[in-house]
């Protein structure tokens, strides 16, 4: 696999897909952060959280085009709308989800895993009536264009570290909201004993209501943020799906920080191995190692204790 290449050009190498590797685990931390939270507390498979995700690339795709219309000179800053934007439609029809389909099916995972199966073919048949079965893309802002030379070899684009920037903002605000804030207390109390927190006066529905927007919500920003290493179709979403859950499982459904851990091993892997071997073959060898370790320790990575 490494023939060929002298030690400084494989050193570069894995420098190069490292940096490629933090880009794919922002996103992938973005969407797992959101689904965690959904599946770690309520439980519910939220099989159109990509769709949620493309929802928020679409909104950016909008803003974009609606700023260089009618307000080119405030180009230079309309991604930070447009996260804005992506952030609230996402999460409210995340809130009008939760409130007309799934608060009707809790504790009933199977149909929860259907519901919203259907719910992503809606959503991307409704994007390809609206927005075109065709591929769009996004128009950066001239300061997130290029790249800064690291050494000889190695570059790092500006947009990537953008992103990543990002994704340590929205991680450090849903941690603080989690950990040091009365709602956070509220849904922590929820995961550990449903039962007694809605004994002790803690209104479960809305907290359910309330964390499914958001995990939506996140999920849209994951879709801006998506706009800069790809472009945005009615099924781009399907492509992320299966590695969020991936990153969920394995590590572990309630942990925020296993979450973060697994989307970085996950990434890295997958990026590394990509430069190596071919796309399906890094994500088949990526999948068995995943596989591999959750035989070893089927909870995942990290595991909160919770009182069933």
């Amino acid at each position: 696999m490494f023939m060929g290449y002298s030690l400084g050009e494989i050193g570069s190498i894995f420098a190069m897909q490292a940096f490629a590797g933090l880009i794919l685990f922002s996103v992938f931390v973005l969407m797992a952060l959101g689904l965690a939270i959904i599946f770690g507390q309520m439980g519910v498979i939220n099989m159109a959280h990509g769709e949620f995700m493309i929802l928020g690339a679409y909104m950016t795709f909008l803003t974009s085009h609606l700023f260089q219309t009618y307000a080119p000179q405030a180009f230079a800053g309309y991604f930070f709308v447009a996260m804005l934007v992506a952030f609230v439609a996402s999460g409210a029809i995340g809130l009008a989800v939760e409130w007309l389909l799934i608060k009707r099916l809790y504790k009933r995972p199977l149909d929860t895993l259907l519901a919203t199966w259907g719910l992503s073919l809606i959503m991307q048949q409704a994007f390809r009536s609206i927005f075109g079965a065709r591929e769009v893309g996004v128009q950066l802002p001239d300061w997130m264009m290029g790249s800064l030379q690291v050494t000889d070899t190695i570059e790092v684009q500006i947009n990537g570290l953008f992103v990543m920037t990002l994704t340590l903002m929205i991680t450090a605000v849903v941690a603080l909201l989690l950990f040091r804030s009365r709602w956070g207390l509220q849904v922590r109390a929820v995961v550990a004993n449903r039962v007694m927190a809605d004994a002790a006066g803690i209104d479960t529905r809305r907290i359910d209501r309330l964390t499914f927007g958001l995990g939506c919500g996140i999920a849209g920003i994951a879709g801006s943020a998506f706009t800069m290493i790809g472009s945005t179709s009615p099924t781009a979403g399907q492509a992320y799906i299966v590695d969020t859950f991936l990153v969920v499982v394995f590590g572990g459904a309630q942990s925020l920080l296993g979450t973060i851990a697994s989307a970085f091993t996950i990434s890295q892997s997958q990026s590394t191995l990509e430069f190596f071997l071919t796309g399906s073959m890094a994500k088949v060898t990526t999948l068995l190692i995943v596989i591999g370790l959750l035989m070893l320790r089927p909870q995942g990575l990290f595991v909160l204790k919770v009182r069933k």
